[in-house]
């Protein structure tokens, strides 16, 4: 038995994609990386939804299956929608994976958070074999921290803790996200509130420092890993 009106049908991204040009192209190069059976983890943000798109568009063109296991509530309700059957880390472990970003550095470090999933982001990442991370070229930058914070998940209770210690890192500024359509603090899908830092540098073992602080569940930096960039696009005009 089904629903008369299913709410999730025709989902749509909240608000506007910027340089949707540049993302769709990187988009459906991602998608022609899919092979019929992948298990396939699939990222948050508005590149990974073109993507995730993209991929629903190959299934049904050349009437081939994947099996996504979703970052968040919001990518399982747009795959159920696009009919991609879903799994969990639990039951499956992707074969490659794809996700996006808010700054890459030379290196190919990232900070990545701001639609607050790091957390089970970097727990698909690094369950996967080689992942994929789509952006234009407005992501790149020289240092991390040029453009956003560092976004960290924490305990409700542990915020204070958690800034005392930052600040010994040189964290210039940390507050806790508000939500923008409702009164209060954002919270995560695991129930914990969300700190956007802002570092005067941020070193190379500030994600381990970072993730030893009590009560820090996980933060939006991604160091030392063996990631696949894929950049496409020209870089916007300043």
């Amino acid at each position: 038995m089904k629903w008369e009106h299913n709410i999730i049908h025709g989902l749509q991204w909240s608000g506007s994609i910027t340089n949707l040009a540049a993302k769709q192209e990187v988009a459906e190069r991602v998608a022609q990386e899919v092979k019929d059976g992948d298990t396939i983890g699939f990222g948050s943000g508005s590149t990974s939804f073109l993507a995730i798109q993209s991929i629903a568009a190959r299934l049904k063109r050349e009437h081939i299956s994947c099996t996504a296991i979703p970052t968040s509530t919001e990518v399982a309700f747009t795959c159920m929608d696009l009919g991609i059957p879903t799994a969990s880390l639990v039951n499956a472990r992707p074969d490659w994976a794809f996700d996006g970003a808010d700054e890459v550095d030379p290196d190919c470090n990232l900070i990545k958070g701001r639609g607050g999933a790091m957390f089970r982001e970097k727990l698909l990442i690094d369950s996967s074999p080689k992942t994929f991370i789509l952006i234009d070229q407005s992501k790149l930058v020289p240092v991390l921290g040029r453009n956003f914070p560092v976004p960290i998940e924490v305990f409700p209770e542990a915020v204070n803790l958690a800034r005392e210690v930052l600040q010994k890192l040189e964290a210039t500024q940390a507050v806790v996200r508000l939500g923008l359509k409702k009164d209060g603090p954002v919270f995560t899908e695991n129930g914990n509130l969300i700190m956007d830092v802002h570092f005067a540098r941020i070193l190379a073992d500030f994600e381990k420092r970072i993730k030893a602080i009590p009560g820090v569940i996980e933060s939006g930096l991604f160091q030392g890993r063996k990631l696949e960039i894929l950049v496409s696009g020209p870089a916007p005009t300043p």
